[in-house]
């Protein structure tokens, strides 16, 4: 498999938070005390942390969104600094308080998280810089601020450049306006769920009956399912790792979509590395620790063997 043409311009706009997370043996049957094993705090959010997939990579990297005037803003903004991601269109919002979450991993890699979205985070999308869009070669969006995914991708669509969603669980009443801008819909098994109850081809129709010309849902360890073109149903199994922490796995997976599909592959392509960069990640814990570079990710992909 080719690697991608050098540094891709990718935008990503959404969630940005700080992560405590804390790691015990096992998940207790009732409400207890439990002592953690190691406990550790970094930057995370879903478009976030794809971003910074995406930087490690070799993409160069804007993240848009907002953040409170308070620690965890400014740790959020030194994080994503920290790895190359510029915060040109991530907003300080006065007398805000910036999204935080907390992560409970047990051995297993499997986690809990509580999550608050802060709060007085003004919604108007009216600060961001849609002009630079016309000199990107993606975008992504996730749905934690909906009225900056679609300024967005308006200006995206307008500009003809892909628009690629991180359709996550949310409170959205109704994804249509927003699919109907969208090219690549990502969905997590529980917001396709939210999507359509149908079984699943007939939800990915659904979804793409919305307007993405690709339309797919992640499922852990069994992979990614996707359809696209008159092709059928297509999968991508997951690759075997030893799990450590499968916090991030799905922003690893979208950072390294946006990053191949930017950088010229096709989708199915994009979606094998993608899909390497989610088993990477999950060798090491946090959301960001276990993100690959490009060597890693290739030396990867090397020694599974590749389809392409």
């Amino acid at each position: 498999m080719l690697p991608p043409k050098p540094a891709p311009r990718i935008i990503c706009l959404g969630h940005a938070t700080l992560d405590r997370s804390y790691v015990i043996e096992r998940f207790p049957p009732g409400p207890r005390k439990v002592k953690a094993l190691a406990a550790f705090a970094n930057g995370g959010g879903m478009a976030s942390s794809a971003a910074v997939a995406a930087a490690r990579l070799g993409a160069r990297v804007s993240l848009w969104g907002r953040v409170g005037d308070d620690a965890p803003g400014a740790e959020i903004r030194a994080s994503l600094e920290g790895e190359g991601v510029a915060t040109d269109g991530l907003r300080c919002v006065a007398g805000a308080i910036s999204a935080t979450s907390a992560v409970i991993i047990d051995a297993a890699g499997e986690r809990l998280l509580a999550h608050h979205d802060g709060d007085r985070l003004d919604a108007d999308p009216g600060f961001l810089p849609v002009a630079q869009v016309n000199s990107a070669d993606a975008v992504l969006a996730d749905l934690r601020w909906i009225e900056g995914a679609m300024a967005l991708f308006a200006a995206a669509r307008a500009a003809g450049v892909a628009t690629i969603l991180d359709a996550d669980v949310s409170d959205i009443p109704d994804l249509r306006p927003l699919l109907g801008l969208t090219d690549y819909a990502m969905f997590s098994e529980g917001g396709l769920a939210e999507f359509s109850a149908a079984p699943l081809e007939a939800s990915l129709a659904a979804v793409r009956a919305a307007g993405p010309r690709h339309a797919g849902v992640t499922r852990g360890a069994a992979g990614y399912f996707w359809q696209e073109g008159e092709g059928g149903l297509r999968h991508q199994p997951g690759f075997p790792v030893e799990v450590v922490d499968t916090n991030g796995a799905g922003d690893a997976f979208h950072g390294g979509f946006a990053w191949a599909l930017a950088g010229g592959l096709d989708a199915g392509q994009a979606v094998r590395l993608a899909s390497a960069a989610a088993a990477l990640k999950c060798r090491k814990p946090g959301a960001r620790a276990g993100l690959p570079r490009q060597s890693e990710l290739f030396s990867f992909i090397e020694e599974v063997g590749t389809d392409d």
